[in-house]
């Protein structure tokens, strides 16, 4: 609307402005709007004249070669042609002193390489720095046969218990048990927490001992074989 009021009286419809309005004018314009005919109306000044522009024409800048700057162009095709050139303006350059803008002090130099000393100092540094083990990496870990919560193992027995009847328990996995001292359906049945855990670790079930309940299958086993199994579980032993 940037012009619009210094052409009063005005008015605005929506987002358009009509300027220098009369009266019979402005009656006009209502009528349009009121008829659906709105479109057919200019916005913008009502009588003869381009934006906020002096109505009686132009009073300022009416010398066409000051406008197009049609003199400074020969002027400067004169001094092309007679070998001199026309220095370039320096008015938006700031004029000052300042020590700072001297041409003649020289930017910092950058800081220059130690032929790698430096980087391999610290690749040296970080490769003899310990190494933390994240949580998952320490659990993935064998535990150790010297572990305390490793289960007390026995002597084989003349007769050993056949593990495998205890689901999840396969010829494989009786091998490493008995590799453990684990011949019996008591030894099973008495693991606590942390030794469930260690024989699971070993084993790297990821807690299928806790999800099969091998407690709980070697108890019933241990108590009357197939027939307390079936009673507990409704189903025979593997």
């Amino acid at each position: 609307m940037s012009g619009a009021c210094v052409n009063a009286p005005m008015v605005m419809i929506f987002k358009d402005t009509y300027e220098d309005l009369t009266p019979e004018r402005l009656e006009e314009i209502i009528d349009a709007f009121e008829a659906g005919k709105g479109d057919t109306i200019k916005p913008g000044p009502q009588i003869d004249r381009i934006y906020s522009a002096p109505a009686s024409g132009l009073t300022a800048l009416t010398d066409e070669k000051a406008v197009t700057g049609k003199t400074k162009t020969k002027a400067g095709s004169r001094a092309k042609a007679a070998g001199t050139e026309v220095p370039p303006s320096r008015a938006a350059k700031p004029d000052t002193s300042a020590a700072e803008t001297d041409p003649a002090i020289k930017s910092p130099s950058p800081v220059k390489a130690d032929n790698g000393k430096t980087s391999a100092a610290a690749a040296v540094s970080s490769s003899s720095a310990p190494k933390k083990k994240s949580a998952a990496a320490k659990k993935a870990e064998k535990p150790s046969l010297e572990d305390r919560n490793r289960p007390v193992g026995i002597d084989r027995p003349a007769e050993p218990d056949d593990l495998k009847m205890i689901s999840g328990v396969g010829p494989k996995i009786e091998g490493i048990l008995h590799d453990l001292g684990i011949f019996t359906f008591e030894q099973v049945s008495k693991w606590k927490k942390a030794e469930r855990e260690w024989v699971d670790g070993y084993l790297s079930f990821h807690g299928r001992i806790e999800r099969e309940d091998w407690v709980k299958q070697a108890k019933a086993l241990a108590k009357g074989g197939e027939a307390e199994y079936i009673r507990v579980f409704g189903k025979k032993p593997r």
